[in-house]
């Protein structure tokens, strides 16, 4: 009886450790889901803005972000995001840190005009069939 309880005093801890290690693996991959569709959601909404006449900002995408991401149930605690707005893709990376912990990611969406694709195959389309369509 005195065997088992020596050699479960040793096997204990490193079952504990892998225990631990794996709740926190979960918790590293479920917060890198999080701020990815935060991030792709912020992009997207921002790359649809960017289409209109008065733009987006940096500072718009990055609000949508922290309300993507600010309400979740996150271990990481300091979230930053660092956005760029370029005239044909917005580049979002959302970074979140924890006692030398960091779990980074990047998302980029295209700046997509699918109204001018449209009105450019109609009119295409026109004058192969011989009629004009002006939108």
């Amino acid at each position: 009886m005195r065997g088992y309880t020596i050699e479960m005093s040793y096997l204990m801890p490193v079952i504990l450790l892998l225990i631990m290690s794996s709740i926190f693996g979960m918790f590293y991959f479920h917060d890198k889901a999080v701020l990815s569709g935060a991030a792709y959601e912020a992009a997207a909404v921002g790359g649809t803005k960017a289409r209109k006449k008065a733009g987006v900002t940096a500072g718009e995408i990055e609000a949508l972000f922290y309300e993507r991401a600010g309400n979740k149930c996150i271990l990481f605690d300091r979230i930053e995001v660092s956005v760029s707005v370029g005239d044909d893709e917005i580049r979002i990376q959302g970074t979140g840190t924890k006692r030398g912990m960091t779990v980074s990611v990047l998302k980029s969406m295209p700046v997509t005009e699918p109204e001018k694709r449209i009105r450019d195959k109609r009119r295409l389309t026109g004058a192969v069939n011989g009629t004009e369509d002006n939108d």
